[in-house]
């Protein structure tokens, strides 16, 4: 970290304005470099500087330069930012005067953000939720990840490390202090913690999923047999033709996927082929796809048409079929019935809860997009506080819980504070510190070791 880094920060689109980001020991150098004679910025303070050429000296732009010296930057670093027009020839200039400065260098990516983990302004877990804000599309993506950049799971995984760290410490003090007068029932204690504290890693980990589904999309899946109007019914989501329609049975041979944001909460939703025994082996693997889409997906919409006569035993089977997965029954072309006829007729046969909709109409489509929106809140577990986001967190948690479901049997206090060793070094890979040197804190403070 020797070399001063620099970036445009703001895209390479044009706009109004750019912004370009410096951190490293000679930014305050590069900012009177780019400035001469001009007063230096005070600290965190916009100020109107024209920005000239270091060689040259003639004049790039009229702009503004903030000044952010170290260690109280996003970088933990000296840094600054320019704010310039947001032309592209302005921002090549700018950044060709940057690179003509000795001891400066463009940027690799997430180079400002690796530099605050670095220097302690950030853990691995808020480094990743500023990725997943920078790409979140939905709100509920949003909320999510802004939580996670703020230290919401960096403070979850400090707590566990903090009563991991004293059941260490306990165990170990029972192996190194033998003779002291060590409370007799710090054994009893550590068990019950460890106890409690497999319970709640046994819980975040189980409730993962949601948060990935959250962070990568709720997935579902419009399944039902030949001409039910599945591929309407994703076009009245959509919102436009995503999917082709012909009256002609078995049109969709592929899974078809369009992105959506349900009340903020981002969904993957796949038109299928028809569930039905397959003409030919082109349609057979399109079925195939069809299944295995539906295996896969958190959601599962089983349309059929008012007037199938197997609609009742279709959705019967939907239930059956996808346990693990929200089932929504609809009822499509309800156009073809009156209103009378549909609430009497295959909803109640089927002794399921049906959704009337009529794709051609659009009548019912609201409803049933309320009802795809809370499903797929609900699966992702939009709302709830920051968890385990990536597969990353999950297996050092389930590393973790392996670890302290050792200590729990270990024979002797030596296995015991090994796994439980174990256990704290797989938490801390969450957020990236670990720092076994704390047990000695720990030690000294719970028990009064040579009194």
């Amino acid at each position: 970290m020797a070399e001063t880094i620099y970036a445009l920060a703001s895209g390479g689109a044009k706009a109004g304005i750019a912004v370009i980001r410096l951190s490293g020991p000679s930014a305050g150098e590069v900012v009177r470099a780019l400035t001469p004679g001009a007063p230096f910025p005070a600290p965190r303070r916009a100020v109107r500087r024209v920005f000239r050429h270091p060689q040259s000296g003639r004049a790039l732009d009229d702009g503004l330069a903030l000044w952010f010296p170290g260690p109280r930057s996003y970088t933990g670093e000296d840094a600054a930012e320019l704010h310039i027009h947001g032309g592209r020839a302005v921002r090549a200039a700018l950044l060709d005067a940057l690179a003509a400065l000795p001891g400066c260098r463009l940027a690799e990516p997430g180079e400002f953000t690796r530099r605050a983990f670095l220097n302690d302004r950030l853990d691995l877990s808020q480094a990743e939720g500023v990725v997943d804000l920078i790409e979140a599309e939905t709100e509920a993506q949003r909320r999510q990840a802004l939580r996670q950049a703020e230290g919401a799971l960096g403070r979850r995984c400090a707590a566990w490390a903090e009563r991991l760290m004293r059941l260490a410490a306990h165990a170990e003090a029972w192996i190194d202090f033998p003779d002291e007068d060590l409370p007799a029932e710090s054994r009893d204690r550590n068990e019950f913690e460890m106890q409690q504290l497999e319970a709640e890693l046994t819980q975040e980990i189980e409730g993962s999923v949601r948060s990935e589904r959250l962070r990568d999309g709720v997935r579902v899946a419009i399944v039902g047999p030949p001409n039910a109007g599945k591929s309407s019914v994703l076009n009245r989501l959509a919102g436009r033709e995503a999917a082709i329609v012909h009256a002609r049975a078995g049109t969709t041979r592929d899974v078809v996927e369009v992105g959506l944001d349900l009340a903020g909460v981002p969904v993957v939703a796949a038109d299928t082929a028809g569930l039905r025994e397959a003409a030919d082996e082109i349609e057979a693997e399109g079925v195939r796809r069809a299944r295995a889409a539906a295996a896969a997906a958190d959601v599962v919409v089983c349309v059929a048409a008012v007037t199938d006569p197997a609609a009742p035993a279709l959705w019967t089977d939907a239930r059956a079929a996808y346990p693990e997965a929200a089932v929504l029954l609809v009822a499509n072309k309800s156009d073809l019935l009156t209103q009378d006829a549909a609430a009497s007729g295959i909803g109640g046969a089927a002794g399921e809860p049906v959704l009337f909709v009529s794709a051609q109409t659009g009548a019912g489509i609201e409803v049933l997009v309320d009802r795809l929106a809370a499903a797929a809140a609900e699966a992702a577990g939009a709302g709830e506080e920051a968890g385990l986001t990536r597969a990353r967190h999950r297996e050092a948690a389930a590393e973790c819980l392996a670890a302290l479901r050792r200590a729990r049997r270990a024979p002797s206090p030596d296995l015991e504070a090994e796994d439980l060793r174990l256990a704290l070094r797989a938490i801390g890979r969450i957020t990236g510190k670990v720092d076994v040197e704390d047990l000695l804190d720990v030690v000294f403070r719970d028990f009064c070791i040579g009194k």
